[in-house]
This record gives C-alpha cells, structure tokens and sequence, in this order.
C-alpha cells in the first residue's frame, strides 16, 4: 500500500471499504485521479494493442451526447438531471477504467508483480464469496452508506445511482415464483455478482491453487465449497453456463496430467453437487425460465429504437412503453417499480447499441475479440486465464451488464494479458 501499485491495492483488496462508504463501484473513478498523476510523472507511457478501438468507443460516447435528448419511437420520459447523471457516470467510468489499464500496463513487474495483481484479485473472490452467503444468510442487510448521506436527492434518488451508494445484500425477485433473496453484495446487483464472480474465481484458482502451496490449496478447497451456496442462490444462469464453458476451455486447451487431474476434479464437483440439496434449486431454476420473456421483449425494443440512431445511439437508455404482456404498463408516481427494465439493462451489448448505436457495439466486440486473438498462443496460467476472460466477456455481453464493477475486472484482466505479453509470465 506504499508503492506505485497502492491505488490497485486499495482497489482490489480494499474494495470492502469503499462498498461500505457508498462508492462500490465508483471507486475507480476516485482512484484514477492518482492514477492519472503518477502516470504523467513516468512519461513517456506505453499503450496496449488496441488501444485506439477503446479510444474510439470513448469517443462515439461523446457524440452520443447529441442524442440525449431525443425520445426514440415506441419509447418515454422527458429530458432530465437523471438522464445526464446516467450519462456522466457511465463516461467517467469509461475514462476512469483506460486510465487503470494503462497504469497497470507502465508499472514494472518489481512495482507489482504477475502474481500479487493476481492474488489481489483472488483476494476480492474471496470478499465476493462472503458478500454472497451475507446475501443468502442475512437477505435483507442494508444500510445508509456515508455517500447516501451526502448526495443531494436529485442525484441519490436516481435509480442507478441509488443501487450504487446504497449497499444491500440482496435482491428479492420472483424467480421461481415465489420471493426468493439472490445475493448481490459487495456489488451493485445480482447479474453484476454473477459476473464479477466468474471472472474472479478463475484469478482465485491461479493465483492461491496453481501457484499456492498445500495449505492455499485446502484453502482454496474450502471457499470453493462455500461459493457453490451462493453460486446456486443466485439463480444466475448466465453465471451457471460460463462456469461450465470455462471447465470446458481448460480441458481442452490444457495436456497431459493436468487434463486427468482436471476432468477428474470436475466429476467430483459434480457429483457432491448432485447430491447435495443445492442440486434441487438449480433444477427449480431451469424449469422455471423466468426472465426469457422479458429479455426477448427488452432486447426487440432495443434494437427497434437503436434502428432510429444506428450509428451514434442515444446516449443513456431509454423506457420502453409497455412490456412483454401488455402495451399499457409503465412507471407512475404512485408506483416507481412499475413497467419494464430500462432498454440495454439485459447485457452490455444492448446497452452499448441502445447508447452508442451499433458502431459502439462493434468497437466493443472488436477490442475483445482483439485480445483473444493477440494472446491464444500464451499457454502459461494467467495467460489461459486472461484469455478465458476475454471469452467469457464476449458470452455475458448478451446478459449482463458490464458497468459498473464487471468493466473494471474485465479490463483488469486485460491488463493481466497485456503486462504478459510486455514482461514474461514471472508470477
């Protein structure tokens, strides 16, 4: 916490604190400031490859900004503070992120090292996992958070804002038809913990199980247990099929030992998972496919009103009139909770496309896609793990969302790929 690398520290392994105080995902916007003066310090800077695809994404995010105040057809709500607040805190947090990457990209591997960002990351797993069973356990912990407090109402009472500031544990939705608590601390909602969660564990295991001795390994072993109880509760099926595709990658892209040891642990997994009582509220999940409708309903109206601003979007998201039941339904004074998501809520590629028209989206899938490619040849463990990530990013763009924390882990993981890359794998 003294060196160059204290902001990612205080990022990573501090980030319990800052969800505490009402910043969460935030965060990363109050530590770029420090970020962005160090770097400045070391010029020249190094940049990654692909670097101007994210420049231009920021850019057409600019642009977008001549749209906010146009209503696409088959859609409502007049201009407001609340349209600008959305708009501002997905900028600066766009802006916030490429400085993170960049700075961990100009730190040598003395200042911080392959395997302490990895083990930091391990680090935030572990804070996830008990974030999920707090959310399982203690469903409904919340507080007023100092930020909360602070925050005039015009910018706390913003819906997006408020599941920021305001920390819960967790989230009360009729999944299975009737009320059930899906666990979302320390982040900002159920999806983003699924995500985040993924993406997280694959860190956990190479950092403290590749690279970990016997007694990281039983340590591993135990809150890899103690994840599965939230992992089930979070009815999160996208989380579900990435984990399932991420045993898939490594055993085939994985020799030898290695592959036996694996597919061997994997059998294991799952028949403790069979057998034990976790197994029936996953079988309640697929049968009851609760959110399909919605999704498809939210996702046509995206692509329907993006269809009027395909090139430069909108800006921000906008409300659909209606929903996937009737065309009569929509939010009132009387009932804030009413109608139907926001469009682009249901993955980061609809939001991308509803924001920055289908050029944004493109740019995006690109600098991913990007990444995977410059890097499927580095078989060392973070880079399988890096690349892994980069491939579930392109899967959960269809559901979840990428802002606020997963963007961050995301391009963290990047990071990983790049510094790789530029420095040899010296975990």
């Amino acid at each position: 916490m003294t060196g160059p690398a204290w902001p990612i520290a205080a990022l990573l392994v501090g980030y319990p604190v800052w969800w505490a105080l009402g910043f969460g995902g935030l965060s990363v916007i109050v530590l770029a400031v420090p970020m962005a003066v160090l770097l400045w310090r070391r010029r020249p800077i190094r940049v990654p490859r692909g670097f101007g695809l994210w420049l231009l994404l920021l850019a057409g995010y600019l642009v977008s900004a001549l749209m906010l105040t146009e209503t696409p057809p088959g859609t409502y709500g007049a201009f407001g503070p609340g349209r600008v607040v959305g708009y501002g805190m997905r900028l600066a947090l766009y802006v916030s992120i490429l400085i993170m990457v960049v700075y961990l990209g100009n730190l040598t591997r003395r200042e911080l090292p392959q395997l302490r960002l990895v083990r930091m990351l391990g680090v935030l797993f572990v804070t996830t996992v008990a974030g999920g069973l707090l959310g399982v356990f203690l469903p409904g912990f919340s507080f007023t958070s100092p930020v909360e407090l602070l925050l005039p109402e015009w910018i706390g009472g913003n819906s997006f804002v408020q599941n920021i500031i305001h920390p819960t544990a967790a989230q009360t939705q009729k999944v299975l038809g009737f009320s059930l608590a899906r666990p979302e601390a320390p982040f900002e909602w159920a999806n983003a913990w699924g995500s985040n969660a993924s993406v997280l564990l694959v860190w956990f295991v190479i950092g403290w199980w590749v690279y970990g001795r016997t007694r990281h390994r039983v340590f591993v072993a135990v809150v890899l247990a103690l994840a599965a109880i939230p992992i089930v509760y979070s009815l999160n099926r996208g989380l579900w099929i990435g984990l399932g595709l991420a045993v898939l990658y490594l055993i085939v892209r994985v020799g030898g030992r290695t592959r036996v040891a694996l597919c061997g642990a994997a059998a294991a997994a799952t028949l403790a998972f069979t057998l034990s009582p976790l197994a029936s509220v996953f079988a309640q999940r697929l049968d009851k496919p609760h959110s399909n409708d919605i999704r498809a309903f939210t996702v046509g109206a995206t692509l329907t009103a993006a269809g009027h601003s395909p090139v430069i979007g909108y800006g921000n998201t906008r409300n659909a009139r209606g929903n996937h039941r009737t065309i009569t339904t929509g939010k009132t004074d009387w009932c804030d909770t009413c109608g139907h998501p926001p469009l682009g809520s249901d993955g980061q590629l609809w939001l991308l496309i509803i924001t920055q028209g289908f050029t944004g989206a493109a740019l995006y899938v690109a600098f991913f896609l990007g990444a995977i490619r410059r890097h499927w040849r580095d078989r060392s463990p973070i880079g399988l793990g890096g690349v892994l990530v980069m491939g579930l990013v392109l899967l959960y763009m269809f559901v979840y969302d990428g802002l606020v924390t997963p963007l961050s882990l995301y391009l963290i993981s990047f990071a990983l790929l790049w510094r790789n890359a530029e420095q040899g794998d010296h975990a």
